[in-house]
């Protein structure tokens, strides 16, 4: 099948690759423009473009889709499938309906549940025990169209957000070629989402970082493993902010406020919320590195500060 490819991130990857092995005509990648990094603002091409180019596949980069120009092109391409996975823009109603099968879409969740930007870390952070990735035929509306495919894991309780989105993107991609196959062959099934079950997972920031001290220790937990590795979880009072990547409930020697920290083998502690309390076992200071919390507190007083 001829196909055009929408993605930008890591996540997506896979599935560019896996149309490539399946043997579709890939006729062309569009991606987010290259994006300035780093402390020398350096230019980084995003993931999918940099794997695009090894294939010697077209890729365009247009800063929208919206003023006429990606449509004229697209027509140019008569993709029969537009396949979308993280891209980054909404497609407008005219590139939705330009190809003969329409376009799909890689989605990180169970749909219904969680639409939107960032359903891998929302997932963790509210303690879901279980996610997964749908395929859908892409429509008007955020994460909305009709589902096709649903593949269901567990998500381990202490795992990260970066973890579980490493596994999920190779879930998405193995689903993605039994799909597009399944939709060359118009054997491929629609189940309308049920509104009424829908929740969000809207997109993450420095802004909700911060960790707040005054919940349960396994939600401060399923916070910080939902932030990690970004935009990671933030403590302090202060500026320049701890960077929190690992805690675990432990039990709580004595009570205190929310916030303090106190002694404790393997890291340092911190009071939560309803008597209860947190290991924290991984931190990075700024301007450091990701380092072992019980290494960090060898050389920095911690206990009875207030995080």
């Amino acid at each position: 099948m001829k196909i055009v490819f929408m993605g930008t991130p890591a996540f997506a990857v896979p599935s560019l690759r896996a149309m490539v092995e399946a043997g579709h005509e890939v006729a062309g990648v569009f991606t987010q423009p290259d994006k300035k990094q780093g402390r020398h603002m350096t230019l980084v091409a995003p993931p999918v473009k940099e794997y695009a180019l090894t294939q010697d596949i077209p890729v365009y980069q247009p800063d929208t889709l919206k003023d006429g120009a990606a449509l004229c092109l697209l027509q140019d391409l008569a993709p029969e499938l537009i396949v979308v996975v993280a891209y980054g823009k909404l497609l407008p109603v005219d590139i939705l309906g330009l190809p003969v099968f329409g376009c799909v879409n890689v989605h990180a969740s169970l749909l219904p549940r969680l639409r939107g930007a960032a359903p891998i870390q929302w997932a963790v952070i509210r303690g879901e025990e279980k996610t997964g990735v749908t395929t859908m035929h892409m429509a008007r509306g955020l994460d909305t169209g009709d589902m096709i495919y649903k593949e269901e894991t567990p998500i381990g309780p202490r795992e990260t957000a970066g973890e579980l989105h490493d596994r999920l993107m190779e879930l998405g991609a193995a689903l993605l070629i039994k799909t597009v196959a399944d939709i060359a062959a118009g054997t491929a099934p629609r189940t309308p989402q049920d509104d009424a079950e829908a929740t969000y997972a809207p997109m993450l920031s420095r802004d909700i970082a911060h960790i707040n001290w005054s919940l349960p220790a396994r939600a401060v937990v399923n916070f910080i493993r939902g932030m990690s590795p970004w935009p990671a979880a933030l403590a302090g009072q202060r500026e320049p902010y701890l960077k929190i990547f690992e805690a675990v409930p432990v039990a709580c020697p004595q009570t205190g406020q929310p916030g303090t920290v106190f002694a404790a083998d393997g890291g340092f502690g911190v009071f939560c919320g309803g008597g209860e309390a947190v290991l924290v076992t991984k931190i990075q200071a700024h301007g450091g590195r990701p380092m072992p919390a019980e290494d960090y507190v060898r050389g920095h007083r911690l206990e009875g500060e207030m995080l």
